[in-house]
């Protein structure tokens, strides 16, 4: 099997190379590697391109800031692997964890897989968020999340969401910034497939370091849910 890892990239200069690094020490699977950057100002887009380590490694870049989810969709048209994988570039998730995300797909138990930051974890000091509002406005989402598509899910807005390349292909995004994970998450409900979790290790930035979701991005993810719910 031939997996495709898709990164959006924007401003992670000091991240993205170890990232690759990281990916290229994984052995086990045949791998094209998909990097959109998405208008980054400092020397992120530069160093991706000087990098020639990775045999099938294509970079993509948008003439503008989009967001995420466009930078995920510029990405669709181009896949080549029998299974994907949302890749942040910012190293709060680490790669080696792919090996037990593709587990369930390879074995032909499910299409999908959401790597989960919160599953197994029993203390709030285990979780490696950087504060207790981010865990409280993840879990009341993920709440929310579980109510409107009937699922039962730990971990709805984790960025780690692997899917059958099939499965992936035949679903429209719309949405450019982070409302991917709630609009995904809904329109794989709505087209009755299984989500099956795994717990992952996870480190947690903070704003200062480069974390660039907030609290807007929460309401919005609440707008993305009832939207792609009742009326798309």
């Amino acid at each position: 099997m031939k997996i495709s890892i898709i990164i959006p990239l924007y401003n992670e200069e000091k991240t993205i190379l170890a990232l690759l690094e990281k990916i290229r020490n994984i052995r086990e699977f045949n791998k094209q590697v998909i990097i959109v950057d998405d208008f980054s100002t400092d020397d992120s887009l530069k160093l991706v391109q000087n990098y020639n380590k990775l045999e099938n490694l294509q970079i993509l870049n948008h003439r503008k800031n989009l967001g995420k989810g466009a930078a995920i969709r510029t990405a669709q048209k181009y896949i080549e692997g029998d299974i994907v994988i949302i890749q942040d570039a910012d190293l709060e998730y680490n790669p080696d964890d792919y090996k037990n995300l593709l587990i369930p797909i390879i074995n032909r138990e499910y299409k999908i897989v959401y790597g989960s930051r919160v599953l197994n974890k029993n203390r709030y000091g285990s979780l490696n968020f950087t504060s207790v509002y981010r865990i409280f406005f993840n879990h009341i989402l993920t709440i929310l999340s579980n109510i409107l598509n009937n699922q039962n899910l730990t971990d709805a807005h984790t960025c780690y969401k692997i899917f059958d390349a099939k499965v992936f292909n035949k679903i429209n995004l719309q949405e450019n910034r982070f409302g991917f994970c709630p609009e995904i998450t809904t329109k794989i409900s709505k087209l009755n497939y299984k989500i099956q979790e795994v717990p992952i290790s996870y480190n947690g930035r903070k704003y200062s370091e480069g974390k660039k979701i907030g609290i807007l991005d929460g309401f919005d993810a609440i707008k993305c849910l009832i939207k792609y719910k009742y009326f798309m």
